[in-house]
C-alpha cells in the first residue's frame, strides 16, 4: 500500500514538471510567432499615396466624401457584400471597431450591388448609423479584389494601410500599421529585424 502510495505520487510530480515544461515551450513558440496582419493584396494604390478623393451618395441619401483631407479624423473604407459570409462575421467587429475608435477614426461600410441588400444587411447588424456607399469605382480605384477589405485613409488624406481583412487582428492590424508609420505588419516586422 505505502509503495503504491509513493509511486503514485512520483507519477503526479513527474506530470507537474512536464507541464511545466510544456508550457515553457508553449511561451517560446508564442515569441517566436509573428503576428498576422492584413494581407497585403497587389493594389493600384499603395499605402503613402494620396486617395483619389471621391464624392459619393450614401444609401441613406446624403453624400460622403472618400479620401482627401479630413479635419484630423482618419478614414477607414470596409469593402463587404452580403453575399460574403466572412464579411457577415466581421461585422460585429467593425460595429466594436467603430465605436472604440471613435476618436478619431470614421468608418465608412463600401461595396457594389442593390443597396436593399446592403440595407438589409446593416439592419441585421446594427449598421444603420454607418454610412454606406455603393460604387464599382471605389472598389477599382483602390484595386479590390477579394473580400473583406479595408481601406486605412490617413489625416491628410494619404492611404495608411490596406488589406485583406479576414479577423479582428488583421483589423486592427492596420491601426499598429499607421501607428508605427508602414504599410503593414509584414513591414514593420522586416524593419524590426533589420535594426536587430
Amino acid at each position: 500500500m505505502i509503495v503504491s502510495q509513493i509511486m503514485l505520487w512520483a507519477v503526479v510530480i513527474a506530470e507537474a514538471v512536464m507541464i511545466i515544461a510544456l508550457a515553457r515551450q508553449v511561451g517560446i513558440l508564442h515569441e517566436r510567432i509573428a503576428p498576422a496582419g492584413a494581407l497585403t493584396l497587389p493594389q493600384s494604390v499603395k499605402a503613402g499615396e494620396t486617395a483619389t478623393p471621391m464624392t459619393l451618395v450614401t444609401t441613406a441619401g446624403p453624400t460622403i466624401e472618400i479620401g482627401g483631407k479630413r479635419d484630423g479624423r482618419s478614414q477607414l473604407v470596409f469593402f463587404a457584400s452580403p453575399d460574403c459570409p466572412v464579411c457577415k462575421s466581421l461585422l460585429p467587429v467593425l460595429r466594436s471597431a467603430a465605436k472604440a475608435e471613435s476618436g478619431w477614426l470614421d468608418v465608412v461600410l463600401a461595396g457594389d450591388g442593390a443597396a436593399d441588400g446592403y440595407r438589409k444587411l446593416a439592419r441585421a447588424h446594427g449598421l444603420e448609423d454607418m454610412p454606406m456607399a455603393l460604387s464599382e469605382a471605389l472598389g477599382r480605384a483602390f484595386g479590390v479584389s477579394k473580400l473583406p477589405y479595408a481601406v486605412l485613409i490617413d489625416e491628410s488624406g494619404r492611404v495608411a494601410s490596406t488589406g485583406l481583412v479576414n479577423s479582428r487582428e488583421h483589423l486592427e492590424s492596420l491601426f499598429v500599421a499607421k501607428e508605427h508609420g508602414v504599410a503593414s505588419i509584414q513591414e514593420f516586422l522586416a524593419k524590426r529585424t533589420k535594426e536587430a
